[in-house]
């Protein structure tokens, strides 16, 4: 048996409609057939999933990390701002190419835009 990839990522929250809701419009993908289920959402249904699933455990500190490729950081950065969002680190570049820029969620895990302005350049 070997693993090929990754199937999908799983956010534990105790408000499944809210963080699914800012998912949503953190990355531009409308509400599903699931929208209204207080239990289990999916935000994205591709190669790899994302989906929010209700738990009501006690936590203190954040439960996950997550970092998603965008092809334009500093647009990013301005929806970002638009929607409220805490910026932890603005854009930043990085000795192998990326430029990063960090936030957190409404419950507190810690996200990561990246993109490879090598890479969005070299098609042009």
């Amino acid at each position: 048996m070997g693993i090929e990839r990754i199937g999908e990522v799983c956010l534990l929250t105790s408000d499944v409609p809210r963080l699914a809701d800012f998912y949503r419009k953190l990355l531009d993908v409308p509400p599903g057939e699931d929208a209204g289920n207080w239990g289990h959402q999916f935000v994205l249904v591709k190669e790899t999933s994302l989906s929010i699933i209700r738990d009501d455990t006690p936590r203190s500190g954040q439960g996950a990390v997550l970092a998603f490729t965008v092809k334009d950081i500093h647009a990013a950065r301005q929806k970002l701002l638009a929607m409220g969002v805490e910026i932890a680190e603005p854009p930043t570049a990085r000795p192998w190419g990326a430029v990063n820029m960090s936030f957190w969620d409404p419950d507190g895990n810690l996200v990561f835009f990246r993109c490879f302005p090598e890479e969005s350049h070299s098609g042009s």
